[in-house]
């Protein structure tokens, strides 16, 4: 019996290789919100809340851009992966520049049709006219940083693939500091209102680009450089069809994945909505749990990404296994260690997030669901990350399309039921049957590894 639980943890070695990775991407991760936290602070400096309101839906619509094209990181940093593990140094570099070009391509469609996409995402956001008008404002600026914004995605993808994540941190870091930096110098120092706010985030991010292809230069020179009498861009490499076509494959299924997530939490918020603006209130700040969990998981996420990614292009199966085990351990550890948090701190948590009694005593009532999801989710988090890593994206996509099957089924059967907790219930089944079906398909991705 002890030595089968003994078993169960991995050695000093898998320990150190998941940490040095989880804990750089956990660090960057604490200060994502900080660039939205300042944003609400400077705008409610100004007389009227329509400031505040129209930056809301402005990073809403972005949001939504970047998490929806957010697949140009998961790719980038599953291939990258691949090749590492595999010491292909060509391909290494190949994997970069194809990404890049597909970046640049995204990026100025969105920058060409801008007047397009303005509209059709200021018809689905619902604001008053001076709101909107001001947000308008805040799109019409930002929406020139989209090349470099989806340029950052790729590097932080390439870095983390070759299992550099404190650079990748250094980057997410540099960009939410100078956004805050730049926050607080246009709008309250030159009271620039929100054409500062959004050419804050525009220079932040072409700061960042500037400062990613200083990084990326330097590694390519240690980590890629092609051996004496090959090119340095191997064009026939980097535009080998059938690689292009694997690259856009994987990026459409991640992309349907991605879509479905933010569908599913879409729905989710729409029916609290319909149950009053306190439910409503009260499942946005238990939300706020998800959110911080779902940050911590990703460090472990990611570190299986990159190293399963690697053994399989190793072709290690029996490192493939010790990568996946150590990552779940840990990351089950950390799930446990939050939910317990939440369970014993919960209340207070929540009195830090709303001042309104009513909102504090409706989210208590509904905390058990909330506190329960970093370890009801956390293996959904995992396989997400071991089917990124491996680019079986065919797999990821199938699970998450029959998981949004049978939570609209759920939903369907237990909101009328149960209200609330039958909201929150179908999306703690979400959670699980995203494990699941990903569970389902492990064991033949495990057995393609050769050993």
């Amino acid at each position: 019996m002890k030595k089968a639980v003994l078993s169960l943890v991995p050695g000093s070695y898998w320990n150190a290789r998941v940490w040095r990775i989880a804990v750089p991407i956990i660090l960057a991760n604490v200060t994502v919100p900080l660039p939205g936290i300042v944003d609400t602070a400077v705008m409610g400096q100004l007389p009227d809340p329509a400031y505040i309101g129209a930056v809301a839906i402005g990073a809403v619509i972005f949001s939504f851009v970047v998490w929806g094209l957010g697949f140009l990181r998961m790719s980038t940093s599953g291939f990258t992966a691949q090749a590492f593990g595999a010491g292909e140094r060509v391909e290494i570099r190949s994997a970069l520049f194809r990404p890049v070009i597909l970046a640049l391509l995204l990026g100025g469609l969105v920058v060409l049709f801008q007047a397009q996409l303005g509209a059709l995402a200021f018809w689905a956001m619902a604001g008053s006219a001076e709101v909107e008008s001001l947000a308008s404002v805040y799109f019409n600026i930002r929406i020139w940083a989209s090349p470099a914004t989806l340029l950052n995605i790729v590097f932080i993808g390439w870095l983390l693939g070759l299992q550099r994540a404190g650079l990748t941190m250094v980057l997410q870091i540099l960009l939410n500091s100078v956004n805050v930096a730049l926050d607080l110098l246009f709008v309250l120092g030159l009271g620039w209102g929100v054409e500062g706010v959004a050419l804050a985030t525009v220079l932040a991010e072409i700061v960042t680009l500037l400062a990613g292809i200083i990084l990326i230069v330097r590694v390519l020179k240690k980590e890629a450089t092609p051996r004496a009498g090959r090119p340095y861009f191997d064009w026939p490499r980097i535009l080998d069809p059938e690689k292009l076509v694997r690259m856009l494959r994987v990026n459409f299924d991640i992309f349907l994945r991605t879509f479905c997530l933010l569908f599913a939490f879409a729905i989710f918020t729409s029916e609290g909505g319909r149950m009053g603006d306190l439910t409503l209130a009260a499942n946005a700040v238990l939300l706020q749990f998800f959110a911080f969990s779902a940050f911590a998981l990703d460090g472990f996420a990611h570190a299986a990404e990159v190293l399963v990614g690697a053994e399989l292009g190793a072709k290690n199966r029996g490192n493939f296994r010790a990568a996946v085990k150590a990552t779940a351990f840990w990351a089950n550890i950390l799930a446990g260690a939050i939910t317990l948090i939440y369970f014993l701190f919960g209340r207070d948590i929540i009195a830090l997030l709303s001042t309104s009694e009513d909102v504090r005593t409706t989210a208590g009532s509904f905390l058990f669901w909330a506190a329960m999801q970093p370890l009801l989710g956390v293996w959904a988090f995992l396989f997400d990350g071991i089917f990124i890593g491996t680019t079986r994206s065919a797999a990821l996509r199938n699970a998450m399309l029959v998981s949004i099957a049978l939570y609209l089924a759920a939903l369907w059967l237990l909101v009328p039921l149960l209200g609330n907790h039958g909201l929150w219930l179908a999306m703690s089944l979400f959670m699980v049957f995203r494990s699941v079906t990903l569970a389902a398909c492990y064991p033949a991705l495990e057995r393609s590894i050769e050993r």
